[in-house]
């Protein structure tokens, strides 16, 4: 069929303006500078989706001088003319693209990095980036008003990031949404110990340094990683179930508190792996640091950090979070009772499993202790705010909703919902809602009236 001349410029005009707007959808834009996260706004990076980094560092405790070259591959989630990376106080001194040197520009904790060419939309990428300098924790009132981050102890280091403190030593999408894989080498002083995430891939001497390579195989949140350094007493093997265990233990810290760091660790690995279903990762253990400067310990993935164990159930308490909070982890920083309610939540059914205190008991021990106008009952714990997002109310209130759910559907739904949750969303994130949906879809229960009350609503619930 042929087409009049009027009609043929018309499908000219159209075909024009149909490549214009297919032009205009597929063009290059920058990648967002934050992802999205309502407490942290500027955290994480828009364009790209963080796969795995290789983390290359070398710190030299005397002049607390952090060198290093991180490089990251990526895919990129739409094209890209230009990037962001996450990296706080730290100088740059050489970024490259695929191996090929690229521009970049800092404003404040955001490096904008300009490719050479644009990156295609599903391509994979690399970025390297060369830095160095002396990091420094950070402080103000979100841990318990403690520094967090890189923190110099006396014979090395101890790092814990959460939440927003791994830029601080990397470049990186800085948010537990942008999870990835890690190897992790790190140069130290000779004598020193520097332990990672995942399974130790080798150590050696070399002149006066010492080197360890630690790969983590199982995506893992930046917040989550650690290069902690010192003098440490090494023991490994395996639990009683069969996973393969790494306990680093400062030597001041050998005898305090009386608590075997290792026993425990095995003890509570393979028991959560009954109860929350199978172990996430390769390896279970404990890193314990002389850090009195840091009034908290940590859930670092495979190997908790603690600056100090002062009793069994802190032990507990973080590696619930190998499940809840590592292996699932937030969307978003203010789902944070994911993390921490079902963590205080472990504490009293591990107090139940050793016969000493039900749950029942412990949930009416947290309710009675505090009155009814009490500032604890003023936090909304599914949105507790960005310097409220450690108060105690997140861990205990988060504990009581727990109770109280197991109270209104019985144990078998709720000993079956656990390790569905822990399997559905293994390795990703999740957030309240999610929770909620499958609580409801297990128990075959209506339960927003539950949450409403213990969630979303401030103010002491009746009981």
């Amino acid at each position: 069929m042929a087409l009049s001349r009027s009609a043929r410029i018309g499908a000219l005009a159209t075909a024009a303006a149909s490549f214009l707007v297919v032009a205009a959808s597929s063009a290059p834009d920058p990648g967002a500078a934050g992802i999205g996260d309502p407490y942290f706004p500027q955290l994480g990076n828009g364009g790209f989706d963080a796969r795995h980094y290789d983390l290359d560092i070398s710190y030299a405790p005397d002049t607390g001088r952090l060198d290093g070259r991180t490089t990251l591959t990526a895919r990129a989630t739409q094209n890209l003319s230009s990037f962001d990376l996450d990296l706080q106080q730290l100088e740059i001194t050489r970024i490259e693209v695929d191996g090929r040197r690229a521009r970049f520009n800092r404003d404040g904790d955001e490096i904008t990095v300009t490719p050479r060419d644009t990156l295609a939309k599903g391509r994979t990428f690399t970025v390297s980036v060369t830095y160095g300098g002396i990091p420094e924790p950070l402080g103000g009132p979100i841990v318990f008003g403690s520094k967090y981050g890189w923190m110099k102890t006396a014979d090395g280091v101890f790092v814990a990031c959460e939440p927003n403190a791994a830029s601080t030593w990397f470049p990186s999408s800085d948010h537990p949404a942008d999870k990835a894989t890690y190897d992790i080498r790190i140069k130290a002083p000779k004598g020193l110990t520097g332990v990672s995430n995942g399974r130790l891939v080798s150590t050696y001497d070399r002149g006066g340094s010492t080197y360890t390579h630690w790969r983590e195989r199982r995506p893992m949140a930046t917040y989550l990683a650690t290069a902690t350094i010192g003098k440490f007493d090494v023991r490994t093997g395996r639990t009683p179930g069969g996973t393969p265990i790494y306990v680093a233990v400062d030597p001041v810290l050998k005898n305090s508190n009386n608590v075997d760091v290792y026993a425990v660790t095995a003890a509570a690995t393979d028991y959560w792996s009954q109860v929350f279903g199978p172990y996430p990762f390769e390896e279970t253990g404990a890193i314990v640091d002389d850090m009195p400067e840091a009034g908290f310990s940590l859930e670092v993935q495979s190997k908790p950090a603690y600056s100090a164990v002062r009793n069994e159930t802190t032990i507990v308490h973080e590696l619930a979070h190998q499940w809840f909070g590592d292996s699932v982890s937030v969307a978003q920083w203010k789902d944070i009772w994911l993390n921490e309610g079902f963590a205080t939540y472990a504490q009293w059914l591990w107090a139940e499993h050793q016969g000493t205190r039900t749950a029942h008991d412990s949930f009416l021990a947290a309710y009675n202790a505090r009155p009814a106008d009490a500032a604890f009952w003023q936090i909304k714990v599914a949105d507790p705010q960005r310097d409220t997002m450690f108060a105690s109310a997140v861990y205990q209130r988060g504990a009581m909703t727990l109770q109280a759910l197991r109270e209104r559907i019985g144990d078998k739904a709720f000993f079956k919902l656990l390790p569905t949750w822990t399997r559905l969303h293994r390795y990703g994130n999740a957030d309240t809602a999610d929770f909620v949906r499958l609580a409801e879809r297990i128990s075959g229960q209506q339960l927003d009236d539950l949450f409403d009350t213990w969630l979303f609503t401030t103010g002491k619930p009746t009981v």
